[in-house]
């Protein structure tokens, strides 16, 4: 996402329950959570003033906020939540375990949150302290007991009873301990340390930046920090050999699922995979830990946003015959790749092109920061793509807790997922990259087996930017079952394009623009739009807000933002565009871009309208009409479709473009107006361009919104304003700018001007647009 436009005036180019049929080991994890005994509430806390409420700020337990089981493709039955309320102090950058602990903070919110109770900024001088007590449910003896943290930011130390167990660098990654040893049967204390430089440092930051944690005006595209623990923290019963992780890949050439059981003391034992579908097995293998395992799954109902269908999966280790450890989980079979559809690059799922139309996603809450307040709140966010008719998400500069990817699989949403940005501007040292590509790597290794997960994002805008193809190779080689962006917004911001991955990905606000296919790449529009609306109420300060677009009312927003939609249906999508991110789905802080306020207290959109635009662009990828061909070299005039004018052709007159009535009583002069040579596009070789007849070497061209006759002085600016795109129009054809896509040649009142949909000039007025914006190619006047 680019940096906030300066203020200029207005511009018209700018602007759970477990799932049904999941086996029940999966549902009693996901719903029935155990919890631990909690470090007792002081009556003094509690959670400080929201500068906004979202529908869920409200809702959060103190002591046992979000219970669910934190990791469901890999779930056990039993297991104890650590969330709540823990002692909490802020000491100097270098010091140690302070004596006391003077403050209580709820786990996992941040500190600089309200839900935390503590709402406070933290610098990089400062280091976290979290300290609690806990208790190991006795049915738990014999097994080894595992402390697990879903993330923290960003340095972590974890220490039990005054041992310390490990130490972790990395904001977006979860990691854990097995802290057997440590235990001393009765009541135990675990403190961690967290110290985060935040944008200081040299490490993965994202969109965080340190700001006073109280709405204020500015930031632009950054927002507040998140310092310390911000995912769910649990303890979790093990055999002393047990599964750690499932990588789960489908392969739909020969329906199988392809398993690698990782295990911890896996040496000697047997992993065994069993999927099944609605409590009936469908396949069983067996292999060693850590080899690749092929479960056939015949007939394989395929996972996709139309039916995100799940398969139930079941992982056994085996010493002998004997079960040591169970876990459950889940997976989809469904595959992505890049293949070429109608000689264009396309990326293809499940073998079949679909556009993929989806929201730049942020993931801020104005309550949480970082850590959405509830898990149904966690899934409004994906189910308001679903209703706006979305069918993809771009999970921006963030990486979200394996639940949200749950909903996302759940749901039906492709994902392309960032990896979090090092600061902009600076050039990372060694030190820095080693950290950067390790967090990236056991990202990939988290997230791997979800179905709805088909892209990984490398780098955004050059942020942080060094060897963006080398780096976009050994993510390929390292994930090889998935599409790899070297750099979204190759386009924008001094980035620099590896030149290699799957997709060319261009930023253009407000857009949508032209992205064009490469002999190696689709094209894709990694960022657009950026329409704003503020409403009154729901500003996070109010009055500071900004968008790429202002629009002037609710009617002119929904025409504008359903207007792009449309232009990629019937301009890029033809064209070689394969998917489209609007930013965003919901404000955040001060950018009043979003298709929800930031509370997601109001949908700023018509939802059935936005959604019917959506599925008409998906639709139109699905059964696509043929392209509009045009006979170049050959003369034609362009008549007016507009009922009650179809006497009407353009025509020039003094330099400028009109429409006029013509017929076989007008003069020699009119008729040779009125005619025009078509010819291969200046500025693109799909389009077309106009040459006057009477006026060789002047072509048909806008300026200032106004269309023109004007000779060709070879600029690549008078190359674009000339060129124009063909699409299909009822009755005729429709002349998109090529270097202004969704804006049309339009006649209105004689005159002749570049109108777009929902645009703000007179020239671009609703009434009768679609008619004023096609013509009928005919015989020339002038042959």
């Amino acid at each position: 996402m680019k940096p906030a436009p300066a203020p200029r005036p207005r511009s018209w180019w700018r602007r759970l329950t477990a799932g049904t049929g999941l086996m029940a080991l999966l549902a009693t994890a996901l719903v029935g959570a155990a919890t631990a005994p909690a470090a007792a509430a002081p009556a003094a806390w509690t959670p400080k003033p929201a500068p906004m409420t979202t529908p869920w700020t409200n809702q959060v337990s103190v002591d046992n906020p979000l219970p669910e089981y934190p990791r469901p493709q890999l779930t056990r039955p039993d297991w104890a939540n650590l969330n709540g309320i823990w002692d909490f102090a802020v000491t100097g950058r270098d010091a140690g375990q302070p004596a006391s602990f003077s403050e209580q903070i709820r786990v996992p919110f941040v500190a600089e949150s309200s839900l935390s109770g503590i709402k406070r900024k933290i610098t990089e001088n400062d280091k976290l302290w979290y300290k609690r007590t806990f208790t190991v449910p006795s049915n738990w003896n014999g097994r080894r007991t595992v402390l697990n943290f879903g993330a923290s930011d960003w340095q972590s130390t974890v220490w039990v009873n005054g041992t310390q167990v490990g130490a972790h660098k990395g904001g977006f990654d979860s990691f854990s301990y097995d802290i057997t040893p440590q235990l001393n049967g009765g009541t135990n204390t675990i403190v961690v340390s967290v110290y985060d430089p935040t944008q200081t440092g040299g490490q993965a930051v994202g969109k965080q930046r340190i700001n006073d944690v109280n709405p204020h005006p500015g930031g632009g595209i950054f927002y507040t920090a998140a310092s310390g623990i911000w995912q769910t923290v649990w303890l979790e019963p093990v055999a002393a050999s047990h599964v750690t992780r499932l990588d789960m890949t489908p392969n739909l050439g020969n329906s199988t699922l392809r398993v690698k059981v990782q295990a911890a003391a896996g040496s000697g034992r047997t992993a065994r995979v069993t999927v099944s579908s609605g409590g009936t097995v469908v396949g069983t293998a067996s292999g060693a830990p850590g080899s690749e395992i092929s479960v056939p799954v015949p007939g394989p109902r395929l996972w996709s946003p139309d039916d995100p269908f799940l398969y139930d999966v079941r992982a056994d280790l085996l010493d002998g015959t004997a079960v040591v450890d169970t876990v459950g989980s889940y997976a989809g079979m469904r595959s992505i790749a890049i293949a070429k559809v109608d000689n264009i690059l396309r990326p293809v799922l499940n073998g079949k092109f679909v556009f993929q139309t989806g929201t730049l996603d942020q993931g801020y809450w104005p309550d949480g920061i970082y850590t959405a307040p509830t898990d149904a709140a966690l899934r409004s966010d994906l189910q308001a793509h679903k209703d706006l008719g979305f069918n993809m998400v771009r999970k921006h500069i963030k990486v979200e807790p394996q639940r949200w990817f749950y909903w996302a699989d759940k749901l039906g949403l492709l994902v392309w997922q960032d990896m979090p940005a090092m600061d902009t501007g600076k050039t990372p040292d060694s030190g820095a990259r080693t950290q950067w590509e390790a967090e990236y790597h056991a990202v990939i290794d988290q997230h791997r087996s979800s179905p709805s997960l088909v892209m990984w994002v490398n780098q955004n805008e050059g942020w942080g930017q060094y060897d963006q193809a080398r780096i976009a190779n050994e993510v390929k080689a390292y994930d090889p079952s998935r599409l790899v962006n070297n750099m979204s917004g190759v386009n924008c911001c001094g980035s620099v394009d590896g030149g290699n991955g799957d997709v060319v990905d261009n930023h253009i606000y407000v857009g949508p623009g032209n992205t064009s296919p490469t002999s190696t790449r689709a094209a894709v529009l990694g960022e657009f739009g950026g329409l704003g609306w503020k409403v009154p109420g729901h500003e996070w300060y109010p009055g500071g807000g900004f968008s790429y677009e202002d629009q002037a009312s609710v009617a002119a927003l929904n025409n504008r933002f359903v207007g792009l939609l449309d232009s990629i249906r019937v301009g890029q999508l033809p064209a070689g565009l394969s998917a489209s991110v609007y930013t965003e789905i919901t404000d955040v802080e001060n950018e009043a871009n979003g298709l929800l306020t930031y509370d997601r207290q109001v949908v700023k959109v018509d939802t059935a309208r936005v959604k019917a635009a959506n599925q008409a662009l998906i639709q139109a990828s699905k059964t696509p009409a043929p392209p509009v061909t045009l006979p170049t070299g050959q003369y034609k005039s362009l008549r007016v479709t507009t009922p009650g004018h179809t006497n009407k052709y353009l025509r020039h007159s003094e330099a400028l473009a009109y429409t006029a009535v013509v017929d076989g009583a007008s003069s020699a002069l009119l008729k040779s107006d009125a005619t025009w040579k078509v010819v291969t596009g200046l500025a693109n070789s799909n389009c077309y361009s106009l040459e006057s007849r009477n006026y060789p070497g002047e072509y048909l061209r806008h300026r200032d919104f106004r269309v023109r006759r004007d000779a060709n002085d070879g600029s690549a600016l008078f190359k674009a304003d000339a060129t124009w795109c063909a699409v299909a129009g009822s009755g005729g054809v429709r002349f998109s700018s090529a270097n202004l896509p969704g804006s049309y040649l339009r006649h209105i009142d004689s005159e002749v001007w570049l109108a777009t949909p929902g645009g703000g000039h007179a020239w671009d007025n609703a009434a009768t647009f679609a008619e004023d914006t096609t013509w009928s190619v005919d015989a020339p006047w002038a042959p």
